[in-house]
């Protein structure tokens, strides 16, 4: 079984009543894909990465990297973790005009089909096409029409199969329509109330969408149609997570069980239970994308690491410390971009996010060179020798419990993943993979 084809067998599955789905993991950050990679290998399994719009894109995205170097990035790293490239799905997320959307529709549009073109050239395949938003000179007082989005994301649909024709080695693209609410980038975080989409809104989707692919002559493409984005009712913010409600969901639920080869896709479903997990796959909203939880879970761990460090090299040594945290918070501070329209509040209170939020905007910070040099430091101070257990039992109390069972060794790169590998084992479970 090829990558590919882990997508067309849980579709397959969805519509004989089984209550299969599709870990998503939308992450740029290397040490969780590398944990990603190396947990296919253990369990030989396949590994679906998908990257945004604005992480990877033609011109750079906060990564810096285009989409060819990010799979090539990606490509290497299995390669060194021995992973087969065929087991190795590479995803779009919100492909479309949304960084562009200041701009006047025809040039928005021109950046989003040579960002569309870009992936599907790389080699992703499954492509998820989102022109939802308002573009620079569309009505700005009036929703976007649905026909208008679906015309547009039909547009990007010609590009991608155009682009594919070129790429004859890899598969046909697995399209996934749609969107959620809110955008891509995340919530409006202080607003606890999101609204399940509504029946007749993703009908109204699905039938712009097969008449403008219908239009375009994408016949082929709309049969690899898969997946329809929506809003589940689930998010998470600051300090709380909206948790599955299945019977709010319930007529959502039962809609797509008409339609003959689509399932739901559920984004933000970052911190769920995993009993909420399973009771979103069985209610059909099948591909479940996770990121903000996997690198938060690195965050809290590399904290907790650094906590550890301040204890032993407390007194004369305190100066050999890598003073993480306080690096971590000085990068955040001198480019406040990524995080200043989503956290609110006093000073404090902002500051207390920008350490703990569960919505992890120091994800944008890793690739900084101080703090890539802090965490270099702060390994390297707790690698001299076993961190005592009566320090893991204060700050990594599972993952002490984990090095007393012999299962995990005492080393911070052990400790790090070992959190990201417990967060993805939840999901694969949850999703019947393993």
């Amino acid at each position: 079984m090829s990558a590919v084809d882990i997508v067309d067998d849980m579709v397959r599955e969805q519509k004989r009543g089984n209550a299969r789905g599709l870990l998503s993991i939308c992450s740029a950050h290397p040490s969780v894909l590398r944990t990603a990679i190396r947990r296919a290998v253990q369990k030989d399994g396949r590994v679906l990465v998908e990257a945004t719009c604005n992480q990877v894109n033609q011109h750079g995205g906060y990564t810096g990297m285009t989409p060819a170097a990010f799979a090539a990035d990606l490509s290497e790293m299995a390669r060194e973790e021995g992973l087969p490239r065929n087991r190795l799905l590479l995803g779009g997320d919100h492909l479309g005009p949304y960084l562009w959307r200041a701009l006047p529709a025809a040039e928005a549009m021109r950046e989003a089909e040579t960002l569309v073109g870009q992936y599907v050239q790389a080699g992703f395949v499954k492509i998820h096409l989102d022109a939802s938003m308002r573009l620079g000179d569309d009505d700005p007082a009036q929703p976007l029409d649905v026909d208008v989005a679906s015309h547009r994301a039909a547009t990007l649909a010609r590009i991608a199969e155009e682009a594919r024709a070129l790429q004859a080695e890899e598969a046909a693209p697995r399209y996934v329509l749609g969107t959620e609410v809110p955008a891509p980038g995340g919530s409006v975080e202080h607003d606890r109330r999101v609204e399940v989409t509504s029946v007749s809104a993703v009908r109204e989707t699905i039938d712009a969408a097969r008449e403008a692919f219908t239009r375009e002559g994408l016949h082929s493409a709309w049969e690899r149609v898969i997946a329809v984005v929506v809003q589940p009712g689930v998010e998470f913010g600051p300090d709380y997570v909206l948790d599955y409600d299945g019977q709010a969901a319930s007529a959502l639920s039962r809609f797509i069980e008409a339609e003959p080869r689509l399932v739901y896709e559920a984004h933000s479903t970052d911190y769920q239970r995993h009993a909420a997990l399973r009771a979103m796959v069985r209610d059909h909203f099948a591909v479940l994308k996770v990121g903000p939880a996997l690198t938060n879970a690195f965050r809290e761990s590399v904290f907790a690491l650094a906590m550890i460090e301040a204890e032993i090299l407390s007194g004369p040594r305190r100066g050999e410390c890598s003073r993480f945290i306080e690096v971590l918070d000085e990068a955040m501070r001198r480019a406040p971009e990524h995080w200043s329209r989503h956290y609110r509040g006093t000073p404090e209170e902002v500051a207390l996010a920008r350490k703990y939020s569960l919505s992890d905007r120091s994800r944008y910070y890793w690739n900084d060179e101080q703090v890539r040099r802090a965490l270099l430091v702060l390994i390297a101070n707790l690698s001299r020798r076993p961190i005592p257990l009566s320090l893991l039992s204060q700050f990594l109390p599972g993952q002490c419990l984990r090095i007393r069972e012999g299962v995990l060794d005492n080393a911070p790169q052990a400790l790090l993943t070992d959190r990201i590998d417990q967060i993805l084992d939840g999901y694969s479970s949850s999703c019947g993979q393993d």
